[in-house]
Formats: structure tokens, sequence, C-alpha cells
């Protein structure tokens, strides 16, 4: 064991001196997955509330996404976009059916599905309204990807700041000021982008009715609005759509995480005239949309439909808030707040501990994310089961119980 950290160092890690240092890595390697349960080195096995953050939704090594990518990778990988490939239709079709959309373009990543839909954003402004409609309003909290175009349109200074200058056309307001966002939609104005659930700055769920209010203005400004799923879409929330809850239309939505259960994809997808905007030479990706990660995808939407995941991650979701609500009654002056949707949740506590609960949780075979230093974030496969969630509530109940033993 590190006893300066608590958590359970494996014997064996592999020499990461040729890797660039751009992650914090906690102390275990991972070498197999199944299910929600996940491996080390060592064989020791954990409950995995992370789920590559959100990206198995379907659980690890689903054998139907298993077979999927097996019998394309040995038909065929990779096709050029210049040709076509007769699995992206069929993947943008079913796409488009559950989001009410009409087009898709594939990339490789959420960060590159928002820099589409803020290409698209930017060409229908200025199309619409001349050079000077360029303009997208984001929202503090916010995490829309790490390009350069992106972490701009992440309104968190401590993204931004080692990156300066970077580029401009974003304007920031607070989640919930409607006077603040009535006043930066202006001429300028071409799109509103926002997550309608904030997950990476610890899953604050945007109020229903302010998603409906900024649908409002958006149309009566006659600006696009953008909805980022990249976190809270394919049916993490019980909904294939976290907005989809409050029965609000975007114009242009971005999937990414958990559309291919592992194998990189993201979508921008797209309706109305923004599907039109685009044209060759507009845009591209060299990977996006290849055969392996379509087969991926289609097998991971085949499993989300037949096995009921959005029905499960409802059901399960909320025993596990109202377990996490439970600690927040038993232990107010630890825990702050429980929040969440469906399986995309969080427990804020008043001081900052959620480190060191974190690795305490890993110690004991669960792993769950600390979004900075007060907020544990719980994303963990739709597959999950009731009893897992509350296997989860349990240990936390026991740490929660030590930490205020102690403060006694």
């Amino acid at each position: 064991m590190d006893t300066a950290s608590g958590a359970m160092t494996q014997t064996q890690l592999p020499d990461m001196s040729s890797v660039m240092g751009t992650y914090g890595r906690l102390p275990v390697s991972l070498v197999r997955g199944s299910g929600t349960r996940v491996w080390d080195g060592d064989g020791r096995e954990y409950l995995d509330f992370l789920a590559g953050i959100a990206v198995c939704g379907v659980g690890h090594c689903h054998p139907h996404v298993v077979d999927a990518i097996s019998r394309q990778a040995a038909t065929l990988m990779h096709v050029s976009n210049l040709f076509h490939n007769p699995l992206q239709p069929e993947l943008a079709k079913r796409l488009c059916g559950w989001t009410d959309m009409e087009r898709a373009f594939f990339a490789n990543s959420g960060a590159e599905a928002n820099e589409c839909a803020i290409k698209i954003a930017r060409k229908w402004g200025k199309a619409r309204r001349g050079p000077e409609c360029h303009q997208i309003v984001s929202f503090t909290g916010s995490f829309h990807g790490r390009t350069l175009a992106t972490v701009t349109a992440t309104a968190q200074p401590r993204y931004q700041a080692p990156f300066t200058p970077l580029p401009g056309g974003f304007v920031y307001v607070d989640v919930g000021d409607v006077e603040a966002l009535d006043e930066a939609i202006g001429e300028e104005t071409c799109a509103v982008i926002l997550e309608p659930i904030q997950g990476e700055s610890g899953v604050h769920v945007v109020p229903p009715e302010f998603l409906r209010l900024i649908r409002a203005l958006c149309d009566e400004a006659e600006v696009l609005l953008i909805f980022d799923e990249v976190q809270s879409g394919m049916g993490r929330t019980g909904s294939f759509l976290a907005s989809q809850r409050a029965g609000v239309q975007g114009d242009i939505v971005t999937l990414a995480k958990s559309v291919a259960s592992g194998m990189p994809m993201g979508v921008c997808l797209s309706r109305g005239d923004a599907a039109e905007t685009l044209v060759p030479g507009d845009h591209g990706s060299t990977f996006g949309g290849q055969p392996l990660a379509c087969a991926a995808a289609l097998a991971t939407l085949d499993v989300i439909e037949t096995e009921s995941l959005m029905e499960r991650a409802q059901a399960a979701g909320g025993a596990f808030i109202a377990g996490l609500e439970g600690l927040r009654a038993t232990y107010p002056e630890i825990v702050a707040e429980a929040r969440g949707v469906g399986l995309m949740a969080a427990l804020e506590f008043a001081a900052p501990c959620a480190r060191q609960v974190q690795l305490d949780l890993l110690r004991g075979g669960i792993i769950v994310n600390a979004v900075g230093d007060s907020i544990l974030r719980f994303l963990p496969p739709l597959t999950v089961t009731e009893e897992e969630c509350l296997q989860v509530v349990g240990a936390i109940s026991d740490r929660l119980e030590e930490m205020a033993a102690a403060n006694r």
C-alpha cells in the first residue's frame, strides 16, 4: 500500500517515462474488463463507477459489441471518406431517429464534434447576417473540449489560462441569469452552446425551465441552439438526450463518450438550415465514421434498445441518487449536496476531502472520480444494478462514519 495516499499500489506499474505527463494517474494499471467490473495487473477486482469517464455505457467488453468489432475488424477497418461506407448512413439514420435530427457528421471525439458545431454556427450566421455574425454564447462552469476553440467555449479559466491568447468570438453568462443571457444575444450572435448537465464541473443540472427559456430566446433572436450532450447523452439520464427530459430540441446536438463503447467517435447532429450549411471542402476527418467505429456504435445502440438500458438508468439511478441524498441527510456536517439525474450523479463535500475519499474507495475496490477537491462524480455503466449502486453508497457511508467519528 502507498501509505502517503492510502491507495493500493499495484506491484508492477508500466514505465511511463516516454509518455507526456498530461494526466495525474492513480497507482493502478487496468488490464481487463467485463460488465461493471475491471481488473488490474495483480488480478485485483474493482467495481467501476467511472466507466472510462462515461465511455463504457453498455459495460466493459459487452459480447454484442465485441462480436461486432471482431467481425468488422476482419472485414474492413478503415476506408477514406472519399468513398461510400454503408455503415455511416445506417448509423446516421438511427442516431437521427433517436434525436429528431436530420444529418450527422462523424468525428473522433467530443471536442471534434463541438468544433464541427462551432463551424456550422459561424458559417450559418455569416450567411444569414453577414461577416460580423460569429459570436457564440457559452456558460460559466461548462466544458466543451480541449482544442483551442472548444477550450475557449469552455468558460473555466483554469483550462484556458496556460494557452492564451485564445480565439475570439465567445461570451460567457451564468446558468440561470436570464437578464445576462438576453443582453448577450445580439446581432453578432450566431449560437448559444450549453450542456444540459454540466458534467466536468461536478454534475450541475441545468433547470428544465431555463433550457426552455433559452430555446425561446434563440427562436426570438433567430440564432442556433447547440446542446453538448457528449457526457449526458446516449441514455445516461434515462432519456436518450438529457435535453429531451425538458422537451427542448436543439438545432445542433453533439455526442461522443459512449457512442461506440470505447472506439473513438464523436458525432455532430443537426437539423433545418444547420444541416445544410457545410458543403464539400468545409470540414472533414480522416478517421471520422470509419467502419470499425461505426460497427461498434451500431452494436452499442442495439444493446441500449434490446436491454432497455434507459429504463435501467432511471431505476438504478433513482435508487443511487436516493442513497446519496440519504448520506447528505445522515452526515450534513460532511456532505453539502447530492445531485444528478439517472446514472450521472455527484456528491459534494463541505470540506476538501473528495480526493482522499476517492483513494479510500479505490483501496476498497471501487472506482469513482474526484472532480477537484470537494466533489465525487459517478458515471457507472448503464448495465449497473441497484444492488451495485447500494454497495457504493454503503462503502461511502462507512467512510463518512469514520470521518464523523474522528471529528466527535
